[in-house]
C-alpha cells in the first residue's frame, strides 16, 4: 500500500507493509521517474500508525530546511 504526499514542491511516497512486528513504512522520493531514498522508515503495529509516524518525521525534515 502507498500514499503519495506533494510537499514544497516535491513528489514523497509512503509505502508500506507487514513486518514481524506489525508495520514498516519508508519514504521514498520520486524525481524524473526514478525513485531516491529519503532514509525515513517507521514501525507500528497497524498500516495507518506506522504511516502516519513516517508522515510525521518527514514533515520535521522538511521544515528544517
Amino acid at each position: 500500500m502507498a500514499k503519495q504526499l506533494d510537499l514544497k514542491g516535491r513528489r514523497f511516497w509512503i509505502l508500506s507493509e507487514p513486518n514481524e512486528f506489525g508495520w514498516k513504512a519508508r519514504v521514498v522520493e520520486m524525481k524524473d521517474g526514478s525513485k531516491d531514498e529519503v532514509g525515513i522508515e517507521a514501525t507500528a503495529e497497524t498500516r495507518a500508525a506506522a504511516d502516519d509516524a513516517a508522515e510525521r518525521k518527514l514533515r520535521r525534515l522538511l521544515q528544517a530546511y
